[in-house]
């Protein structure tokens, strides 16, 4: 019998994804329109109308096949942070990018590192690819206890360390003197891997110019959060030494970004208003929404989070994460179940997206909904 390389791809479904808004509104009868859908950290207005000026304009070119490196979406991302073309890669998301990382910089039985928890992908990817994961658990309040992250380096030799910043699913922000400590300590054996997915939300430069500083850092980006365009997939990696970028160019599958994801990704890179509105948006609701849960007394919004979602932890101990996240889907909101969809996380948090005040003040009414022990609906 024919068996795959790893054990771990025939496994299960490891990915989490959250759950769409027509099985919430089909399921328990709630207007489409009504459902909160807070588990994916889509971008609450929609799409760069910059982008989808683009893309509605251009002619597809359906039949033909788009330059193989997406040439002019490297040029409007080199453009907008004063790189070099030969600086960036793009990928069908920044999953994509993650992807070329591990398969160029480690090979089978290598040590890749992470904080626990973490974006799933990290050791999805890894395992697949037969990775070693090496954790780094977090401190209180998912406190990104750095010289603990470093010791793990010295110790463990890993050739990708990756760091997500703001960290997923906490929000916590690495500050940049601790992004330095740890690119000094990889020295020039280790792939330090800056994924700042959420940076925009922090109202912070982010990692890109460290870059500059440092030729064993690549910072990833997507255009699915800020920007809007989830749907579209595209994310890049960039780094001042074009040398890690070259083998990411030479392992990406030839044609992996079609036309309309190049045009719409140069179209939105430009497009600051929208990105600021969203910003604005996000940080307004952000604290709207945590003045209102501190008056709760089973549930405990984490503090400290600079990004799209933050973690809600469950104090009774009669509930657990599954039992609020099926009381809150029967409520129209849809949220992300720490125990299935973050290793390490366990059964007493929830990741919740920030989002427009209608579904705040719905999330908020259902928690206190729950609380209260009242009806379902």
């Amino acid at each position: 019998m024919v068996h795959s390389i790893s054990p771990t791809l025939s496994a299960k479904e490891a990915y989490t994804p959250g759950l769409p808004r027509e099985f919430v509104a089909e399921t328990f009868g709630i207007a489409i329109d009504d459902v909160a859908k807070l588990g994916s950290a889509e971008n609450p207005l929609g799409a760069s109308p910059k982008a989808r000026a683009a893309i509605e304009r251009a002619p597809l070119k359906l039949d033909i096949y788009p330059e193989w490196s997406s040439q002019i979406l490297r040029t409007a991302i080199a453009q907008k942070y004063g790189f070099n073309p030969s600086s960036v890669v793009c990928g069908a998301g920044e999953t994509e990018v993650i992807s070329f990382v591990l398969r160029a910089f480690s090979a089978p039985g290598d040590a890749v590192m992470m904080y626990e928890p973490c974006f799933p992908i990290y050791h999805i990817f890894a395992e697949n690819e037969n990775r070693v994961p090496v954790y780094v658990p977090t401190g209180a309040d998912f406190d990104l206890v750095v010289d603990k992250y470093i010791a793990t380096l010295r110790s463990s030799h890993p050739k990708i360390a990756f760091i997500t910043n703001p960290h997923s699913p906490s929000g916590r922000l690495m500050a940049e003197p601790d992004v330095r400590r740890i690119c000094e300590a990889a020295g020039t054996e280790t792939l330090v891997v800056l994924d700042e997915a959420y940076i925009h939300f922090t109202e912070t430069a982010g990692g890109i110019e460290l870059t500059r500083d440092y030729a064993n850092l690549i910072v990833l980006r997507t255009f699915s959060k800020a920007f809007g365009l989830a749907g579209l997939r595209v994310g890049f990696g960039i780094a001042a030494n074009a040398e890690l970028i070259r083998p990411l160019l030479n392992i990406k599958p030839t044609w992996n970004i079609g036309h309309a994801q190049v045009l719409g990704g140069a179209a939105a890179i430009e497009d600051d208003k929208h990105v600021e509105r969203t910003v604005r948006l996000i940080v307004d609701m952000r604290a709207y929404v945590a003045e209102r849960l501190g008056g709760l007394n089973r549930f405990r919004m984490v503090p400290g989070s600079r990004s799209n979602f933050f973690l809600l932890e469950v104090l009774d101990p009669a509930l657990d994460s599954t039992k609020v996240f099926e009381a809150l889907l029967r409520r129209g909101v849809i949220v992300k179940d720490g125990s299935v969809s973050f290793r390490g996380l366990g059964d007493r948090y929830l990741r919740i997206d920030v989002s427009l005040q209608k579904h705040m003040d719905r999330l908020v009414w259902a928690l206190k909904d729950i609380e209260s022990g009242t009806s379902s609906r």
